[in-house]
């Protein structure tokens, strides 16, 4: 006998119980046990925003369910008072209903509400429910499979992420050991100008986890930049030796190693473990003995055309925005993104998505079609996130006319997305 659910309609819609609400419907169609509901949804559920709250919400409703409650044509509701709930979770009032209503968000419970919004139920003599209202964890039924993919999907990222960040560390040591033995062995060369860039690196290296993405771009910058540090220290090798082998040279070499302290003991250049690059410094004598060893050789904060260009082609690829920033200063339109679109891979897939949650917010299609005209899919899509984030938070009343100002902002060259994107990381770091 098929449970008898009739929505009273006292309780707020929103997009997000709809969409749990059809899940529910699907979850009743098929044929999940307990078990496999629950390790699935564990094993995701930090990355379509549950947090630890929610979940022992969730354990909790999950122990009042039966076996048979989970077969197909059956719903898993449960009907627990908000009392019972709350001495068993410790929650108060507030908290309990503020967990509830985020897991029915995120699509893993559904409201069954009773007319007059009393939960209640009964079962028959099989012990299979008949009636029933309350909360509704059919959802998970019907995500199983999109939670497994997901879990399966992520395992192959963290192994992704683990190999890209090993790269990155060889990389990093790499480039670290040859500045420094460069401005150890007075060597001349653009060295100020590699430890600036290599210090913008530093700072970008992911404190929390990172996309693989976020990582491929990191590690193509390092190895960049590696490649042209390598460059330059093999040149200054090679003109250094050249030098150093005229008979002038050797004479100066000669005199100096006599003048020195034969009980000094020198030590090979020390490669640091900290995220500073200490200076070499020297002083003015050092200086000019420098310039008589390698009398050609041009001052080192001079630096020739091509590596200014490369070195400005570089951070203006830097300042350029990418999925994992716009994901992360954006955390509600991300998690309302994932709850609707799953694992989202790249931009195509965010935009893929931000077109369904577009109205929810208000946006009309028109509004959205001249966003895409004049931005392109990807910036419009970064700037969508953005309005969506910003309207969640209280601080666009208009979001469609929100939007409509950052495309004639575009149009004037006044639209700077990637400030917007972080500055809202920055506050978050307050």
């Amino acid at each position: 006998m098929p449970i008898v659910w009739q929505p009273s309609g006292w309780r707020k819609p929103t997009p997000g119980l709809g969409i749990a609400e059809q899940l529910a419907q699907a979850g009743e169609r098929v044929d999940v046990p307990k078990s496999r509901a629950f390790v699935a949804v564990k094993r995701v559920g930090a990355y379509i925003g549950l947090k630890a709250g929610d979940m022992m919400l969730l354990d909790t409703l999950g122990a009042f369910t039966q076996a048979q409650d989970w077969e197909e044509g059956q719903r898993p509701i449960v009907w627990a008072s908000n009392a019972y709930l709350m001495e068993q979770t410790g929650f108060s009032l507030s908290a309990l209903k503020r967990h509830a209503r985020r897991l029915a968000e995120a699509g893993v419970i559904s409201f069954q509400d009773s007319p007059n919004g009393k939960r209640w139920g009964r079962r028959d003599a099989e012990g299979r429910i008949v009636e029933a209202y309350g909360f509704d964890l059919s959802p998970l039924s019907a995500r199983v499979d999109e939670f497994e993919e997901l879990h399966t999907d992520l395992q192959a990222e963290r192994e992704l992420c683990q190999r890209l960040k090993r790269q990155i560390t060889v990389a990093r040591r790499m480039i670290r050991a040859r500045i420094e033995a460069a401005v150890s062995n007075a060597l001349r060369g653009p060295w100020t100008q590699f430890t600036g860039l290599f210090e913008e690196l530093l700072d970008r290296l992911p404190r929390r986890h990172e996309a693989s993405d976020q990582l491929v771009r990191l590690l193509t910058w390092f190895k960049e930049l590696q490649e042209r540090v390598e460059k330059a220290y093999l040149k200054a090798i090679e003109v250094f030796q050249s030098v150093e082998n005229t008979p002038e040279t050797k004479e100066q070499v000669t005199k100096k190693t006599q003048e020195m302290n034969p009980r000094e003991v020198i030590s090979e250049p020390h490669i640091l473990i900290t995220n500073q690059l200490n200076p070499v410094t020297r002083n003015s004598s050092e200086s000019e003995e420098v310039a008589a060893v390698v009398p050609n050789a041009q001052p080192e904060d001079q630096v020739d055309r091509e590596l200014e260009e490369w070195v400005a082609e570089v951070r203006k690829k830097r300042a350029a925005l990418d999925l994992p920033t716009v994901m992360q200063a954006c955390p509600e339109f991300a998690s309302w993104a994932r709850n609707m679109g799953g694992f989202l891979k790249d931009w195509g897939d965010l935009h893929r998505v931000a077109g369904q949650l577009r109205p929810m917010i208000g946006v009309s299609e028109h509004a959205w079609n001249v966003a895409q005209e004049r931005l392109g899919k990807q910036v419009a899509t970064a700037a969508l996130a953005l309005v969506f984030e910003k309207h969640c938070a209280g601080e666009v009343s208009s979001p469609g006319g929100y939007l409509r100002g950052m495309v004639e902002k575009a149009g004037a060259g006044e639209l700077h997305l990637e400030r917007s994107f972080y500055g809202r990381l920055s506050g978050q770091a307050a």
